[in-house]
């Protein structure tokens, strides 16, 4: 196991196979429009270090994951439980866990998938490689969770921002919020923060550029 870590209020334990918690996750969160109440879905939970960060944000969400290894759905059922949080972890993977959801049972969808589509190189090693869900699975699996109006947030590639796009709009989810982070001004941007809303009306608002100098 890794050394736990502090998330707000929250201690988070993170096995050594566990995709380690890094800086994305930590902007998703913080990036994610939250509200009173929420029922929150987290596509690829990991061990749920964003069902936490979320949950230090807001204390009435209701929270829920799903996540592909066995072994880390298990961490992130024990890391709720030892926080004194209650919510559910569905092991399977995303697009076929999602088919037994209920269908707009959900107001927000976060999410911090893999990056790279299969055959096209994968920094970062298999965990950030498609596998069985591609990102059109992805974004079918939250456009069937979210009730009209709910939010799908994630975190993704720039250079992917036309494939993104055109898969959340193609299940029925508006791109209504981005963000760019990027290490320096003189730097192309790394990740990309996206917000999308469940039959929303077009419409982008692009805010300012986050900058990890």
């Amino acid at each position: 196991m890794r050394a736990p870590e502090r998330l707000g209020p929250y201690v988070y334990r993170q096995s050594d196979g566990c995709f380690p918690l890094g800086a994305d996750s930590l902007r998703l969160a913080a990036f994610a429009t939250v509200r009173r109440g929420d029922r929150v879905c987290d596509l690829g939970c990991g061990a749920g270090a964003l069902l936490l960060l979320l949950a230090a944000r807001e204390s009435t969400l209701e929270l829920s994951g799903v996540e592909i290894s066995p072994e880390d759905g298990a961490l992130a059922r024990q890391n709720l439980a030892e926080n004194g949080l209650t919510g559910t972890v569905h092991t399977g993977e995303v697009q076929a866990v999602c088919t037994i959801l209920p269908a707009g049972g959900f107001s927000l969808a976060v999410s911090n998938p893999p990056y790279f589509a299969a055959g096209r190189g994968c920094p970062g090693g298999t965990a950030r490689t498609e596998g069985e869900s591609t990102l059109d699975g992805w974004c079918a699996a939250a456009g069937r969770l979210l009730k009209n109006g709910g939010r799908f947030a994630l975190v993704y590639r720039p250079e992917r921002l036309a494939e993104l796009f055109a898969a959340l709009q193609s299940h029925g989810l508006e791109p209504k919020r981005l963000q760019l982070v990027q290490h320096g001004p003189d730097k192309a941007p790394s990740a990309a923060l996206v917000e999308a809303v469940r039959q929303g009306r077009p419409g982008l608002a692009v805010l300012p550029t986050l900058l990890n100098t």
